[in-house]
């Protein structure tokens, strides 16, 4: 197997990279979260090592980041972070299994003997299109007719979520839950203020809008015929 191990610590990632060698895997090692996110998401491998505590960005946030592309690949965390909650955090931020430092290496041979038993995953999708709209959620650069756009984070979120639903009506609720992580009304024109921006960005000069306001639903991006 390909395995990536995304490990700060230099004693730790020798450890891991000289056991599973011996096994016979292949294995890389990143050294920060940054670095791992890019790796994970733009080389192919069959199991990410994931620690909990990396410089420049943090692990959940690569697991988070990762599965936010559509990235399927088996993550084991490995943690010194041994709370319940801690290890819940993990699982819901998309590891499939977390193993609490100090660690015996036949059990982390095992966890991810079984990860690997799991049936291929589908191909992870990076680029999103609708018409000549394209949003590469790798580099996070977004297209439209060969077009640069520059887009807010917030706004890169927004268009992500609209264009992951494209053809179906997204309301006011989803978008505040899915893009602001809100799951209450802030009784704010937050959405709106946002949509508008979007629309002057992606569709303001362009022959065809693509985001359209659905009256009393809420909003929807497609190809209009």
């Amino acid at each position: 197997m390909r395995v990536l191990v995304i490990e700060d610590d230099a004693e730790t990632g020798s450890y891991l990279r000289r056991g599973l060698r011996e096994q016979g895997h292949v294995v890389d090692i990143a050294t920060n979260g940054r670095d791992g996110l890019f790796m994970a998401t733009s080389e192919a491998y069959d199991i990410l090592i994931v620690d909990r505590m990396l410089p420049h960005l943090d692990g959940l946030s690569v697991v988070k980041t990762a599965r936010a592309t559509g990235l399927k690949t088996p993550v084991l965390f490995l943690t010194t972070m041994s709370g319940v909650g801690d290890r819940v955090e993990g699982l819901e931020a998309g590891a499939d299994d977390y193993l609490v430092k100090p660690f015996a290496f036949a059990e982390l041979s095992a966890r991810i003997n079984a990860l690997a038993r799991r049936p291929p995953m589908a191909q992870v999708e990076t680029v999103l299109k609708v018409a000549d709209l394209e949003i590469d959620l790798i580099s996070r650069e977004v297209r439209r007719a060969g077009l640069d756009i520059d887009l807010q984070p917030r706004e890169f979120r927004l268009l992500e979520y609209l264009m992951r639903n494209a053809g179906r009506v997204v309301t006011r609720t989803m978008l505040l839950e899915s893009v602001w992580d809100f799951h209450f009304d802030p009784k704010t024109n937050i959405v709106e203020t946002h949509i508008s921006r979007l629309r002057s960005k992606i569709d303001r000069g362009f022959d065809t809008e693509l985001i359209e306001t659905v009256r009393g639903s809420g909003y929807i991006l497609r190809a209009r015929p």
